[in-house]
């Protein structure tokens, strides 16, 4: 049976919202929610090249997930094994190594982040966080697609809420300081560099959203929902760039940006409720990782033994994979891992993933179309 727009598991916001909300799911994790990456990848450029750099990796986003949400869709390629294996061919090999190498990272970054937020508002040791998140990314994980997806639909609701609160009480407490910081540093060297870096690494999420893209039935779905992805993705980084900047350059120093400048909001209630929402971004990234994991395990299992993953295997599966993770963010800390990590892994996704889809992926949506062209005229 061919999916419709009417057909109620297609809904206009299944279509056009979810996959930008799940790509904000992936992206927003340990280091933008904390500040941390935002402190790493746009504030060397200045405050004024940091805005740049911003809108520059926004643009890239937006036109990889429209790229790959449309290969995805003509492929019919609803998790990254698939995708690459059709895109590819022997070469999804490659992409596989790179996005296992991946998920360590941002799982150890999210830990890590888990368990900064632990030890800054609680006082508890850097494990508690860190325990208690990998338990909550294994619980919902356990339950597949439906859990994962009322997980990002959820917390987006309490992000973009929490992010408006936050600029408010920023431009309240320090809005005068920002006006005369973006004055009194005009540089912008760096700032391309900055926000492909950035955007290399981060649209590598497109791919791992791709089981939320199945609800698609159109290619002008998933033109729309890929334009709009970035913008969603990328506007709450912005929302917290521009209080950043009325502390620049000793901002860029700090462990967690976010908690600094909560600090200086001398809002108690809020600093509590700001560190939830980023436990709870914390959550639903990790989720989309490790989900994305279990859905490739799924597709294979199901080809070779004909039956679905239980939820007791995709717990098992999550929890061995967020324990070695988790490991890895005791052993290296929040900065060195977003500092050294992150920028090895975008040159590795420019080559494995952004180059293959802007060639290969073009190439096959070009030929489609020529193909489907001679069918449209009979």
């Amino acid at each position: 049976m061919t999916a419709t727009a009417a057909d109620p598991q297609h809904s206009w916001f299944k279509r056009i919202l979810l996959p930008g909300l799940a790509l904000k799911a992936f992206v927003i994790g340990g280091g933008y929610a904390t500040g941390r990456e935002l402190a790493e990848f746009f504030l060397p450029s200045g405050p004024r090249g940091g805005l740049m750099a911003i809108a520059f990796a926004t643009v890239i986003m937006s036109l990889l997930s429209v790229i790959t949400f449309v290969v995805a869709r003509r492929l019919r390629a609803f998790d990254y094994r698939t995708f690459f294996k059709r895109l590819v061919g022997p070469g999804w090999i490659a992409f596989e190594l790179a996005y296992l190498a991946l998920v360590v990272l941002i799982l150890a970054v999210y830990g890590a982040a888990a368990g900064a937020i632990g030890t800054a508002v609680f006082g508890a040791a850097g494990w508690v966080g860190t325990v208690v998140l990998m338990l909550g990314i294994a619980g919902v994980v356990a339950f597949g697609n439906k859990a994962a997806e009322e997980l990002f639909t959820g917390v987006s609701y309490l992000l973009y809420g929490v992010y408006a609160l936050f600029i408010v009480f920023a431009l309240a407490t320090f809005g005068h300081l920002i006006g005369p910081a973006f004055a009194a540093h005009s540089e912008t060297s760096g700032w391309a560099m900055g926000g492909l870096t950035y955007a290399s690494y981060n649209t590598v999420g497109a791919v791992i959203i791709l089981p939320v893209l199945r609800h698609l039935v159109s290619d002008r779905d998933a033109v729309v929902s890929g334009i709009i992805a970035g913008p969603l993705t990328m506007v709450p980084a912005l929302l917290f760039f521009i209080p950043m900047v009325a502390f620049y350059p000793a901002i860029k120093d700090a462990p967690l940006p976010s908690d600094f400048l909560l600090q200086k909001m001398g809002q108690p209630w809020f600093h509590y409720l700001f560190q939830a929402m980023i436990f709870s971004a914390l959550l639903e990234s990790g989720t989309s990782a490790v989900h994305a994991v279990n859905e490739r395990i799924s597709q294979a299992w199901q080809a070779q033994r004909g039956t679905e993953l239980t939820h007791r295997a995709r717990l098992t599966i999550g929890l061995v994979l967020l324990a070695l993770c988790m490991f890895a963010a005791g052993r290296f800390g929040l900065v060195d891992l977003i500092a050294k990590g992150y920028r090895a892994l975008a040159y590795i996704f420019l080559a494995v993933f952004v180059l293959p889809l802007l060639t290969v992926g073009v190439w096959k949506i070009v030929r489609n179309d020529r193909d489907s062209e001679p069918a449209l005229q009979n």
